[in-house]
């Protein structure tokens, strides 16, 4: 199977948990087309424009990893807070918390996997 960028989901999600702007998200995989056989629920690249942010939220069930593709960032990593920048793997267990805000001047693209524990 070959998807094209242009038959990718997209969407546009304004305070995404509870986070500052809006988070542009192009979903590579989809849940309602089968397409993780249950083993997770989102493999995509979110795009946070320079001051918006993910807000903190909890992993319940699941693990979440995020790979920095351009830009630099701000992780809350269980109340922890550090800078990232292209590269760096930002991994969020069951049970932990994360958030994410672009604290550059140009986009922050981050490639995200979230699996079942």
């Amino acid at each position: 199977m070959i998807k094209h960028l242009e038959d990718l989901k997209q969407d546009t999600i304004p305070e995404f948990r509870g986070g500052k702007g809006e988070v542009q998200i192009t979903h590579f995989l989809e849940v309602d087309k089968g397409e993780f056989n249950s083993k997770g629920r989102l493999f995509a690249k979110n795009v946070l424009k320079p001051g918006s942010s993910v807000g903190l939220h909890e992993h319940v069930g699941d693990t979440e990893t995020y790979v920095i593709l351009s830009g630099e960032g701000l992780v809350d990593d269980n109340g922890d807070q550090k800078l990232v920048k292209p590269g760096d793997v930002i991994i969020t267990r069951n049970g932990e918390k994360h958030s994410i805000e672009n604290t550059g001047t140009v986009d922050l693209e981050i490639l995200a996997l979230i699996l079942f524990d």
